[in-house]
């Protein structure tokens, strides 16, 4: 695959701006210097971070970037503190300390505190500089790229947001030492997700290492499999940067995905990369129903599930009357048209199919969760 350098750096390109991803490993040392040679006119620094980062990581950036003026926000980092309440309060507080636009956020932590602080950044004087610091495998692979900020609704996740590109993202992958594996394996959902939708030698690449990269036993695949993953993604983005086509592939599995975490209303049962695991498995099977996927391609992804044990049945995390609530949730996504829900389909491994076909009704949707349940 990739011969993997100490460190790496690639540039995201979309129409509004360009910015490099950083990659390596232990380098986070680096971020003093990334700042003062991308962004030389910093005089403030707010550092929104999750509070249950190791309290050396914070710790060792502060100290890092001590020649600045340093606020630190730590947060709760859920899907609930995701609001409109939470975000407020920070751009009051950026304010009242009288940040300029040539002044900096930096995100430390998941695609919570990601998305929240591109938001914020995005909305306090109409664009202060922004940096992403990525410390979950999710976050490394999905979340830092592409620029969408969002947060909550009390009708549905990421309804309210903009499109906002960071001015770097700096990855360091030794931070996935301290992740849980359950996190690794949220992670893993979007790598696959990646493999799946565009890129059918990486799936069979991730099929010969997948449980290497899960289990942590071998940094230079994790981060062979995060940088493959990292230019998938950079690559839909820089040619479709807000979601009128081709950027919609992302969302394999996703419309399912976000129904299930409202319906739980994003308790700890499921975090987003299971639910997005658990419905691309529903996407793939329903692929398979619509003709469009042959069954082969299906035993190879259940294959792959079945190997790493990765999340793939809506009937261990739901009961059968839970479904009219993922629906309701599901009729509330972004990409939906008219009173019909917009999937995103396979018609192979490493391609999706893009036709109008995948516009299903609730009826439909509805009939084939009922079958789960049979």
């Amino acid at each position: 695959l990739l011969l993997f350098m100490k460190n790496t750096k690639f540039i995201v390109k979309t129409k509004n701006k360009s910015y490099p991803i950083y990659f390596g490993s232990d380098n986070l040392n680096m971020i003093g210097r990334l700042i003062k040679k991308n962004l030389p006119n910093v005089k403030k620094i707010c550092i929104v971070s999750d509070n249950k980062l190791p309290k050396p990581l914070l710790k060792k950036i502060i100290a890092l970037l001590k020649k600045y003026d340093l606020k630190i926000y730590k947060l709760i980092a859920n899907e609930k503190n995701k609001s409109l309440t939470i975000a407020n309060k920070i751009i009051e507080r950026l304010l009242k300390d009288n940040f300029n636009r040539s002044d900096c956020v930096i995100a430390l932590g998941g695609g919570v505190i990601g998305d929240l602080s591109a938001f914020i950044s995005n909305l306090t004087k109409r664009g202060l500089k922004f940096i992403n610091i990525p410390t979950t495998l999710l976050a490394q692979v999905d979340a830092s790229i592409g620029g969408k900020t969002g947060i909550n609704s009390n009708q549905g996740k990421n309804l309210i947001g903009t499109y906002y590109q960071p001015d770097f993202v700096l990855t360091d992958v030794s931070i996935l030492k301290s992740l849980p594996q359950r996190e690794i394996i949220a992670g893993y959902g979007e790598i696959l997700k990646h493999a799946l939708i565009l890129d059918k030698k990486f799936f069979l690449w991730l099929t010969k290492n997948g449980k290497i990269i899960i289990n942590k036993q071998n940094n230079y695949y994790l981060k062979s499999a995060i940088i493959r993953s990292c230019k998938i993604k950079s690559k839909i983005v820089s040619k479709d940067e807000k979601e009128k086509n081709l950027r919609m592939v992302l969302n394999f599995g996703h419309t399912f995905a976000h129904g299930f975490e409202r319906a739980t209303n994003f308790s700890k049962k499921l975090n987003h990369g299971e639910a997005v695991l658990i419905g691309m498995m529903i996407a793939s099977e329903l692929s398979v129903k619509k003709k469009l996927l042959p069954s082969k391609e299906l035993s190879l992804i259940k294959k792959h599930y079945h190997d790493l044990k990765l999340p793939m049945n809506i009937n261990k995390i739901f009961k059968k009357n839970q479904i009219n609530k993922i629906i309701y949730f599901m009729k509330k996504d972004k990409k939906n048209l008219n009173e019909k829900i917009n999937l995103i389909l396979l018609n192979k491994i490493g391609k999706v199919n893009m036709r109008k076909k995948t516009l299903l009704s609730v009826k439909e949707i509805r009939k084939f969760l009922n079958s789960y349940y049979l």
